[in-house]
Formats: C-alpha cells, sequence, structure tokens
C-alpha cells in the first residue's frame, strides 16, 4: 500500500487555507495546518472534520517566531509539500498600516525557508496584485511585473523574488499561484470567509450589510474608465480555488514542473464590475442592498481579470462554478452564521 503523502498548510483555519485541507483530505493527503489565528477561529477546524470526516493535525503557531517554527520542524517528519497561507492580505489596511504587512508577509516567508533548510515543494498563495494596473487584458502569465498598487501587492512581488531566487539552488520547487478574487463559501456552509472585525473584501460586506450587520456597502468610485464607472474582478469560486491547489501539490510531488518556480493565473477569465455583483446578488437574496457611492480607494487598480489558460493546459485546472453559485454560497454560509 502507497504511504499516504503529508501535507503542511500554514494558515490553513484561514478561508482559502480551510477549504484547500478539504480538498486536499479528499483527496487522500494527510494534513497538518499551523496557524497563529490572527484573522480565523479554531472552530473552522471543526468545520473541516465536520466535512471531510477526517480531523487535520493543527497547532496554534506564528511563524514569525523563528524559534517555535525550527522547533516544529524538528518534531515533525518531513513533509512532502507545504502550502503556504499565513498572510495578511487586505489591500485598503495594507495601505494604512504597510509595515504590519512586511513585517508580518515578508519575515514570516523567510522564516518559513529557513525552517525548511531551503529544500521541498512549496505551493505560495500569490496574487494578480504583482501586475499592478495591467496594460492589457485578460491578463497573462507573461504580464510584466509592474510597480504594486498597494504595500499588501509589494510583498506578493516580494515574496515571488524570493522564492525564485532561493529556487535557483535546484533543492526547492515552487509554484506560485496568484489568485484573482475568491469568493463563495463550501456549499454545506459549514467553513466561508470569516472576516474579524469590519470585513475588507466585497462579498462579505454585501452579505453582513444584506444580513443587518452593516449599515451600508461604500462603493469605492464610479468615475472608472469601465462599462458603469466600478473597478472590475475576476472572481472565483474558493472551492475552485482549493482544488488548484491539489493539483499543484500533485505537479510538484510527481516532479512534472518544468522550472524550479513556476507561476499560475487562476481566475475564470470573466470580469464583473462592483455594481454587477451588487445587481446579482440582490437577485439572489431577494434583497435590496443599502449601498452609496464613495471616493476612490487608494491602492485599487480599475479592472483586472485572467488569462486563465496555462493552468487548464498544464495544472489541468479550471473554474467550474458559475458567479450566481458564489454569490448563492457565500448568501448561505452568512445566514448560517447569522443562526
Amino acid at each position: 500500500m502507497q504511504e499516504q503523502k503529508r501535507i503542511l498548510v500554514t494558515g490553513g483555519a484561514g478561508f482559502i487555507g480551510s477549504h484547500t485541507t478539504v480538498e486536499l483530505q479528499n483527496s487522500g493527503y494527510e494534513v497538518d495546518i499551523i496557524d497563529n489565528l490572527c484573522n480565523s477561529n479554531a472552530q473552522v477546524i471543526d468545520g473541516i472534520e465536520k466535512i471531510s470526516g477526517i480531523r487535520p493535525g493543527f497547532e496554534i503557531l506564528d511563524i514569525k517566531d523563528e524559534k517555535a517554527l525550527s522547533e516544529y520542524f524538528r518534531r515533525k517528519p518531513e513533509y512532502d509539500g507545504i502550502i503556504h497561507f499565513a498572510a495578511l492580505k487586505a489591500v485598503g489596511e495594507s495601505v494604512e498600516k504597510p509595515l504590519l504587512y512586511y513585517q508580518n508577509n515578508i519575515s514570516a516567508l523567510i522564516n518559513l525557508i529557513d525552517a525548511v533548510g531551503e529544500k521541498g515543494n512549496l505551493v505560495f498563495s500569490s496574487s494578480c496584485t504583482v501586475y499592478g494596473e495591467p496594460n492589457y487584458l485578460p491578463v497573462d502569465e507573461n504580464h510584466p511585473i509592474k510597480p504594486a498598487e498597494s504595500p499588501y501587492g509589494q510583498t506578493k512581488q516580494m515574496g515571488e523574488s524570493i522564492l525564485k531566487d532561493v529556487s535557483k539552488n535546484g533543492k526547492l520547487n515552487v509554484i506560485a499561484l496568484r489568485y484573482f478574487n475568491p469568493i463563495g463559501a463550501h456549499e454545506t456552509a459549514t467553513i466561508g470567509e470569516l472576516p474579524l472585525g469590519v470585513p475588507n473584501n466585497l462579498v462579505p460586506f454585501i452579505t453582513q450589510t444584506a444580513a443587518g450587520i452593516r449599515e451600508k456597502l461604500t462603493v469605492f468610485g464610479e468615475d472608472y474608465s469601465t462599462k458603469d464607472g466600478t473597478c472590475v474582478r475576476d472572481y472565483l469560486h474558493v472551492v475552485d480555488l482549493a482544488k488548484a491547489h491539489v493539483k499543484a501539490v500533485e505537479k510538484l510531488i510527481s516532479k512534472s514542473i518544468k522550472k524550479n518556480f513556476e507561476v499560475f493565473n487562476l481566475g475564470t477569465g470573466t470580469g464583473f464590475t462592483v455594481l454587477e455583483m451588487v445587481k446579482e446578488f440582490e437577485k439572489i437574496s431577494g434583497k435590496p442592498l443599502n449601498y452609496e457611492i464613495g471616493a476612490r480607494r487608494e491602492g485599487d487598480v480599475e479592472q483586472v481579470f485572467a488569462n486563465p489558460e496555462k493552468a487548464k493546459n498544464e495544472l489541468g485546472w479550471k473554474t467550474e462554478l458559475s458567479l450566481n453559485e458564489m454569490l448563492k454560497s457565500a448568501w448561505d454560509w452568512q445566514n448560517k452564521l447569522k443562526k
């Protein structure tokens, strides 16, 4: 009988990390999670177990703590792969607190690489923010990396640069997944996006406004050169995104990557404006949404959506769930939380 492959998921109690853990366990992997719970909840581990029937290994650990991280790896057998999610991820907050983002996202990554001895298989949670304001649409992986519009985007660019440089040693193999905009929740409404405090992302703000938790939604800017003047993004279902991480792990373990450092865009290839999202949500929920138009938000790009062909051809991955399914699952999750 083939030995079960072991995967470490940093930030595995978070939104994308928890859904990825479910998909990994459903695919036969043994999973350990480390998370400092700065923007997540330990009860998420119960949700993962409820869906998959398996409880992942879990320890509260801050990977900024170099000593604690080294000690963790000393205690554990070597992992077949690591998926690194643990990072702060709000564009607006990063503009207000840049140093917090550099300390958290960069020092933690360096500690992780150091703790594994600059070797192994690593999937890096990157972002379409590395492209800045795009020169052309849809954006493919050959698009130049432009100056980032936010410290968050800068930390993803720097993270990729660090991993690219370290992977030249031939011992560390890396796939960087550049996500567009993950939304939605598991179809069981057992796990979903659970921002602590005021949400920074559009969809949880929409659902919390509809649920009466927030008074109103502010749409940042209506004077962009788009069909209705609001920003355009490529939204994909978090479960589709989670499945891409399983594909990336499989590719690394099977040693079928072409280079030691590879990047893939993860998106649907279709962009929607903020107001289109509002209208689609109103249709699904049957609730009129209280929103106002505000000033542009610093750090936001006008529009960005993916060319996902490389992921389709080389990872064997594409999105399957529609915008309607994404928003419905997010609303189901919000209603479950309310109860």
